[in-house]
């Protein structure tokens, strides 16, 4: 990992939590477990289960708020399974099913680690965390927050990093907002920056060859990206910013507890993390950015 981050450093401890924990969390998205439990409630098809169980925390919401609190998908998408997923189960419910998704999916992951002594650690820096953060501004993070997992300590950590990615992904979009890049715009930004690969970032949020041509020109009007769609060193140092104010923004959510019991998360992480990522329950390449392995 290289340097361990100076103590004052929160926006880099901010970095290093998304990069162990998002791989743990993600399990989610991927994991058939999940679609096995929302299909045991009635919900039709692999997106009613993602956005319905994404957007349980918020109670039953209708569709403009979740396209403006996920943000970068195509908003027919997401209109597409809300509010319907809420006349199959209600949040509550859906909320439920993920935890008992979960406990199945990290138990086959992880195996005997579930009960280790690091996840117990990780389970109490975590919900720590969570529990003194400043999650002010950050609704998907905040709704997250509020809810009192069941008491395993995977199921316990798993509630924590979803609160705590939600509460970075609040913060990445209020970065994406100041700096006027528009939902589809951000997606080919991070394809183009290589951080994960565009077909599947059209496909999977939505838009059209024609939406995300149109997105890839106004990119280039900006000088974010030359004319082939190769990003710009312009383009690049932007992107930079977007993350670094995203990293800054994402700190807050971990001050409450310090540097020490930070590192000591990111320490109780990493195995789980490479254990996650070894056994190909979430792909090398995602949709999420995670850079996997983490640089240094």
């Amino acid at each position: 990992m290289g340097d361990r981050p100076a103590a004052g450093d929160g926006a880099r401890l901010a970095r290093l939590v998304w990069q162990f924990g998002e791989p743990v969390h993600a399990v989610i998205f991927y994991a058939p477990e999940t679609r096995s439990a929302t299909d045991a409630l009635g919900l039709r098809g692999g997106w009613m289960s993602y956005f319905g169980c994404r957007a349980a925390p918020l109670g039953a919401v209708g569709a403009s708020v979740v396209v403006a609190a996920f943000y970068n998908f195509r908003p027919s998408m997401v209109e597409r399974a809300i509010p319907d997923a809420w006349s199959y189960a209600p949040p509550e419910k859906l909320v439920e099913a993920r935890w008992s998704a979960m406990d199945l999916a990290l138990r086959r992951v992880l195996g005997d680690a579930v009960a280790s002594p690091a996840m117990r650690t990780a389970a109490e820096r975590a919900q720590a965390a969570v529990q003194s953060g400043d999650f002010d501004g950050r609704v998907l993070g905040r709704a997250n927050a509020s809810l009192t997992p069941p008491p395993e300590p995977h199921l316990a950590l798993w509630q924590a990093l979803a609160a705590l990615r939600e509460h970075r992904g609040d913060g990445h979009v209020m970065s994406l907002v100041g700096q006027g890049v528009a939902p589809c715009e951000a997606l080919v930004l991070q394809a183009a920056t290589g951080r994960s690969p565009a077909e599947g970032l059209r496909a999977n949020r939505g838009w059209s060859d024609e939406e995300w041509s149109a997105a890839r020109e106004a990119l280039v009007v900006r000088g974010w990206l030359d004319a082939t769609g190769a990003v710009t060193p312009h383009g690049a140092a932007a992107r930079d910013a977007i993350e670094r104010e995203t990293d800054r923004l994402a700190a807050a959510a971990l001050a409450g507890v310090g540097p020490a019991r930070t590192l000591e998360l990111v320490d109780a992480l990493r195995p789980f993390a490479e254990r996650v990522m070894a056994s190909g329950a979430v792909p090398t390449a995602n949709n999420m950015g995670v850079p996997w392995p983490p640089p240094g």
